[in-house]
């Protein structure tokens, strides 16, 4: 079983910068993909960003691009989220996914609060 452990979440100010990591376990491949998504109250779940892991293609979402940086370390089979300049209606539980064997992701991270402050 896939299980997905994110940490680094916490209070930051507008402008500054904060890394979530992902330590992923379980997987006898490494032909997926991994995501970040957040979700604000009240708001859906939108994706930020995600990365293929065994080729490391990285996809954003527009207003992400050029500030957030989507990574992965497979020695230590872990995932990485560097928020630079993060916006205070950035602020949600952001939780790591990964697929599984198609392009759906079935397996999700418990989820950590980012508070961004202005």
């Amino acid at each position: 079983q896939v299980q997905l452990v994110e940490s680094g979440g916490g209070l930051v100010q507008a402008g500054g910068s904060l890394s979530l990591s992902c330590a992923a376990s379980g997987r006898t491949s490494d032909d997926y993909a991994m995501a970040w998504f957040r979700q604000a109250p009240g708001k859906e779940r939108e994706l930020v960003a995600a990365i293929r892991w065994r080729y490391g293609n990285t996809y954003y979402a527009d207003s992400e691009k050029g500030r957030f940086t989507i990574s992965r370390d497979n020695a230590k089979n872990t995932g990485y989220l560097q928020m630079n300049s993060p916006k205070p209606e950035e602020t949600a539980v952001y939780y790591c996914a990964a697929t599984g064997s198609s392009t759906v992701y079935d397996y999700w991270g418990q989820g950590t609060q980012v508070t961004v402050s202005s």
